[in-house]
């Protein structure tokens, strides 16, 4: 695909253009209760949280546009996410000195993991909204993580909580041998 405007800059290595949002997870798309659904920050914080959707959504909202990259080897151009900034969360949760890396706690046992200034990056989100629309449930509704520059398994769907730790620890898909870091331009996809 290549579109009025396309630069092929913008496009890492081993990597293809497409118009569509692929759906690609392990398991089934979780059921999701929005009356008993919660978002929590722990750890290494000095205050934790746990937001229900209603209080979650009353935080500052911010948008941004961002090319997505899956380690399946296609890219999305122009995705536009709208959610929360780490910023207006970590204000309330107040992360100690100590905070160096975040695990983010999704459905069904999945976690991904960053170090936090992956998700201090000023386009990161925990986003509910994508190209306008509310999350579909299989993109991760009602709230999902988007790191911006990295393999998109680093974003991960149907969030419930950050935790906060002092050192790395590998998240669901690193434990089967994906590359720690997921940076799409040094095409790391799998090993360290």
């Amino acid at each position: 695909m290549q579109e009025a405007g396309y630069d092929p800059a913008r496009l890492p290595p081993g990597q293809y253009l497409t118009d569509k949002w692929p759906v690609l997870h392990a398991g089934s798309v979780p059921r999701t209760e929005l009356a008993s659904w919660t978002f929590g920050v722990f750890g290494e914080v000095e205050n934790e949280l746990e937001l229900t959707l209603e209080q979650f959504n009353e935080l500052p909202r911010t948008d941004n546009v961002q090319d997505i990259h899956c380690v399946t080897r296609w890219s999305k151009f122009d995705m536009t996410f709208s959610g929360v900034h780490w910023r207006d969360v970590a204000a309330l949760a107040r992360p100690k000195p100590s905070a160096r890396f975040c695990i983010a706690h999704a459905e069904q046992g999945f976690t991904a993991n960053v170090p936090l200034r992956y998700l201090e990056d000023e386009h990161a989100l925990l986003a509910t909204h994508a190209n306008d629309e509310p999350l579909a449930p299989e993109h991760g509704w009602p709230l999902r993580l988007v790191i911006p520059g990295k393999y998109f398994w680093k974003s991960a769907k149907w969030l419930r909580g950050i935790e906060l730790l002092d050192h790395d620890q590998p998240g669901f898909w690193e434990r089967y041998g994906y590359h720690n870091d997921a940076d799409p331009w040094k095409e790391q996809r799998y090993g360290f």
